[in-house]
């Protein structure tokens, strides 16, 4: 039976961690939106699904444990979650959604699971500790402005499953110094836009 998790708020929160409920399988649509207090949080094994925007703005998370039963995660999930450092995200998520991590500005490095198809618009805009990120072979498009603002990010492996890039992806990525891309990907408008001049781009 689905049980949701709907609403936590600051007074819930004590000294940073929350317990979430035994039973609960879907923590809801914004959740813990703007939980300021919010440090460490575990996700029972139960969940299978996080909803939109369920941690945005928790501006003090700095680590969250994913259960494997997690299948799906939500746009805007951790939107503005600017002091989260670290996050394995499920081998059962499929797809990276927009805004998903948009402004998590101490996030270093993240794996993205071997079945996620789609890297959607702005998923990881403005993660601007992002150093490395490895994008798995059975992806076949990055979205608009996925990547945008990544300042850290040194070079990146696009595999061959890739067919599209879109309009802005990398926009001022001002540290990238390499990227090797397929010889017959699509690219969109102002892809590589703002980023330095010794930039070298492959086709292979």
């Amino acid at each position: 039976m689905k049980k949701t998790l709907k609403k936590v708020t600051d007074g819930d929160i004590v000294d940073g961690y929350y317990t979430i409920p035994d039973g609960v399988t879907e923590i809801g649509n914004g959740a813990f939106e703007h939980c300021t207090s919010l440090k460490k949080i575990t996700i029972p094994d139960g969940v299978t699904e996080i909803g939109n925007g369920a941690f945005e703005h928790c501006t003090s998370l700095k680590k969250i444990t994913i259960p494997d039963g997690v299948t799906g995660i939500g746009p805007e999930t951790f939107w503005g979650c600017s002091n989260l450092k670290k996050i394995i995200i499920p081998e059962g998520v499929t797809k990276i959604e927009r805004d998903t991590f948009y402004g998590c500005t101490s996030l270093k490095s993240i794996k993205i699971p071997e079945g996620v198809a789609e890297i959607c618009e702005t998923a990881f805009e403005q993660c601007t500790s992002l150093k490395k990120i490895n994008i798995p072979e059975g992806v076949t498009k990055i979205w608009e402005s996925a990547f945008c603002g990544c300042t850290s990010l040194k070079s990146i492996i696009i595999p061959d499953g890739v067919t599209e890039i879109g309009n802005g992806a990398f926009y001022g990525c001002t540290g990238l110094r390499s990227i090797s891309l397929p010889k017959n990907i699509k690219l969109g408008n102002n892809v590589f836009a703002g980023c330095s001049t010794a930039l070298k781009i492959e086709y292979r």
